[in-house]
């Protein structure tokens, strides 16, 4: 333990804690044998660190959070998973976060920059980007990959194994069954994908003509003739070298466990689900 760490005498930290410069521990936090705090994190108070869990530098945990404890698996054998928690987030109250397991990537990584609102929960083998921002109780089952700067309304919830791509919106209360791709916008209320992240991608600076040209790849995509994947090799054709059209391309190529979210009235406009 570094000598500038500062430790509230009611904390209890285990031999084997590794805590970094200008590390805070506040009062009444638990920090196990093989947890790592990295410079500058601070546990303001009643928060709980357990198994292989490093959270990088500058990251803020607030009260009754529950961070690396074992994963809410049948299938989990006491395997020495990890949780990997990046630079720079806020995880609030009540948030928990668990390892990984076997029969997954044996660790859950969490990426830099992320705000984790009040009773959000991360289960294992959960992958999410940079600069994701969870309201209030949103939840991922296991094995959910999330990509950069996506968005989670309060109380939205997220199936096992459902990839969401860059730059999405998932608005307060949905239920995410399948696959979204990257800048698609899902609502509650409305039954599949509502349409593009328009706001996002106008936030982001995004021209008019790269909106107008994911609309044009998204019209294409979802109500163009023929099978998904012959329609995502046309939409690459008319934009190679658009870097937005081209990553929905790719998140399209490369096919998950799950089949993608679609537009309500492009029901049949999509694969089946992979078994």
């Amino acid at each position: 333990m570094s000598s500038s760490a500062k430790v509230d005498p009611t904390a209890r930290v285990e031999d084997g804690a590794q805590l970094a410069d200008g590390v805070e521990v506040g009062p009444f936090c638990t920090i196990g044998p093989n947890v790592v705090l990295e410079e500058g994190v601070k546990l303001i108070s009643h928060v709980a660190v357990a198994g292989h869990t490093t959270i990088g530098a500058g990251s803020s945990v607030y009260p009754f959070a529950s961070l690396g404890f074992p994963p809410q698996s049948f299938h989990y054998k006491g395997e020495p998973s990890r949780l990997v928690i990046g630079r720079d987030c806020i995880i609030r109250e009540h948030v928990t976060m668990n390892t990984g397991t076997a029969g997954g990537h044996m660790e859950t990584r969490v990426g830099d920059g992320g705000l984790f609102m009040v009773g959000c929960h991360i289960a294992h083998d959960c992958i999410i980007g940079e600069k994701a921002v969870f309201a209030n109780n949103a939840t991922l089952g296991g094995h959910v990959t999330v990509g950069d700067n996506v968005f989670f309304g309060g109380l939205a919830a997220v199936h096992q194994f459902v990839r969401i791509g860059d730059n999405c919106m998932i608005g307060g209360m949905c239920g995410v069954h399948f696959d979204v791709i990257p800048f698609g916008l899902l609502m509650e209320g409305h039954r599949g994908l509502r349409a593009l992240n328009y706001r996002g991608l106008q936030r982001r600076g995004a021209t008019r003509q790269q909106i107008r040209d994911l609309r044009v790849a998204y019209r294409e995509l979802f109500y163009g003739s023929g099978a998904l994947s012959e329609r995502a090799e046309r939409v690459a054709g008319l934009f190679p070298e658009d870097p937005n059209v081209m990553l929905i391309v790719d998140f399209v190529r490369t096919a998950g466990k799950r089949r993608l979210t679609v537009p309500p009235d492009a029901d049949n406009a999509v694969e089946p689900e992979a078994a």
